[in-house]
This record gives C-alpha cells, sequence and structure tokens, in this order.
C-alpha cells in the first residue's frame, strides 16, 4: 500500500489508515474517495492485515467532501457524471462493510457528512469528547439517506435516533452518540489511538474465520428471516468447528485443564 491522498502504516496486522489534510478537516477530493475506495478492496487480500484503524488528523476526522474540489464542480457536472461519483462514494462505504476484517473508527474530531458516513461503516467507533457528529445532508437540501446513512444507522441506533439524525441534519455531542449506541466508546485525546489500536490489535490477534463470519453474518442477516438465519447460523458454525482457528483454541484449552 502506498496511497498518495492519505496516510497508511503497518504494524502487528493492524492497518492505520490517517485523513491528512487537517487545514481542510480531511475533507475528501474525488481522488481521495477513490483511493479509499480501491483501498478497501485491497485490504480484502492483504494477508497481512487483519483489521484496521480509521482516523484523522488536526480538530476534525472528516468533514464530508471538499467545497471547494466537489461541490463547485458538481454544478456543471453532466448526470452521467453525477451519478458515476454519487455511486463512487457509495462503493466507498459498501467496501468498509464487505471487508472481512474488523474496521475500528477512531474519531479525534469533528465528523460530518460523508466522514459520519464513513464511521457508521466501521464496525466499532471510537471518539474523543470534541468528535461531534451530524448527517447534515438535509442542511443542503439533499437526502439524508445518503452513501448507505438510511441503512446502517437504524441498524446502529434503531430506527427513532435514525430518523432524528437524517432529518434534522444537527451535530450531537460525543456523549449523545455514545448515549444511543453510536459511539462504542468516549475517550481522552491522548488515549484514542492507543485505545483504537490496542482493540484493533486484540480483534487481529483473535479467529481471523470467526471474525470474518461474524461481520459477513452481520450484514447478511437483515435481510433474513428467523428462520433463515438460524439455518445460516448453523451451518456457518459447523464449518468454523472443522477449521484449524478454532481446533488450535481447544487444544490449548485441553492443554491447560491437563496441567491443573
Amino acid at each position: 500500500m502506498n496511497p498518495k491522498h492519505f496516510d497508511y502504516t503497518e504494524s502487528g496486522g493492524v492497518a492505520t489508515i490517517t485523513l491528512n489534510r487537517p487545514d481542510r478537516l480531511n475533507a475528501l477530493t474525488f481522488d481521495s474517495y477513490a483511493e479509499l475506495r480501491d483501498t478497501f478492496v485491497a485490504l480484502r487480500s492483504a494477508d497481512s492485515v487483519r483489521s484496521v484503524v480509521l482516523t484523522g488528523t488536526g480538530r476534525a476526522f472528516c468533514s464530508g467532501g471538499d467545497v471547494e474540489d466537489i461541490i463547485g464542480a458538481m454544478e456543471s457536472m453532466p448526470d452521467a457524471e453525477l451519478f458515476a461519483f454519487t455511486r463512487m462514494t457509495c462503493d466507498l462505504i459498501e467496501n468498509i462493510r464487505r471487508l472481512e476484517k474488523p474496521v475500528i473508527a477512531a474519531l479525534n474530531g469533528t465528523t460530518c457528512g460523508a466522514g459520519a458516513v464513513m464511521a457508521a461503516a466501521a464496525d466499532l467507533r471510537i471518539g474523543v469528547a470534541k468528535a461531534k457528529i451530524a448527517y447534515l445532508f438535509v442542511k443542503v437540501g439533499l437526502s439524508g439517506a445518503d452513501m448507505g446513512a438510511g441503512w446502517l444507522l437504524p441498524r446502529i441506533v434503531g430506527l427513532g435516533h435514525a430518523s432524528e439524525l437524517l432529518l434534522r441534519g444537527e451535530f450531537i455531542t460525543a456523549q449523545r452518540a455514545y448515549e444511543i449506541g453510536l459511539y462504542n466508546l468516549v475517550v481522552e485525546p491522548d488515549e484514542l489511538m492507543a485505545t483504537a489500536t490496542e482493540w484493533a490489535a486484540g480483534l487481529a490477534a483473535g479467529p481471523s474465520l470467526g471474525n470474518a463470519v461474524t461481520k459477513r453474518m452481520l450484514n447478511a442477516e437483515a435481510s433474513m428471516t428467523l428462520g433463515e438465519a438460524m439455518n445460516q447460523e448453523g451451518w456457518v458454525q459447523a464449518e468454523c468447528m472443522r477449521h484449524p482457528d478454532y481446533k488450535a483454541v481447544i487444544a490449548g484449552f485441553n492443554a491447560k485443564k491437563a496441567t491443573k
């Protein structure tokens, strides 16, 4: 991985993607959207990566699409190009969800627009107290259900809270985000990356197949009946029980019992 529009590092099975345009509140450009979209595809086959941390620099995690680079250009775009762009933004979110490795959003500051949807696409969200968040699409005359927000948010916070966030488009505090279940944890600024990395390292050390199947089933079961979900979970669990990850854990457990 050698991206041009954000920073990327790997250590101990954890990949860290850092949005690094602090002077623009880490706003996304056409190029950074495309590179993020493609990076989350490439991570599928990166054997050295078992979990991902997505974060930003400066006062914001991500403020959405860059007003100068994107908003102005959209006014004169032909319809086909405009749809290609909006579809690309959706592809980014879909690729985050389809990456069968845990993704943690470490929210270092203001999170809004596309940044807020990227946060929702992550599996876990850790924020600092200043990490206010807004899905402010309706504030500029657009649909609040953008980039998959209408699918993601009800599943994280419930329909009532999702409706409030998407219809009102107002910022809520990190504490409020934690109270409604949007944030998993709120920490001090100097603890953010250490905590996110600790969580990611723990997940990276866990069973890769187990993590992959868990994320796959969380995505898939939204459209299943209870009976379908039970059938699928029974089948995938039986498959996991045949995997070396499970056998290694059981062997270790039995070895500990034998020494007592």
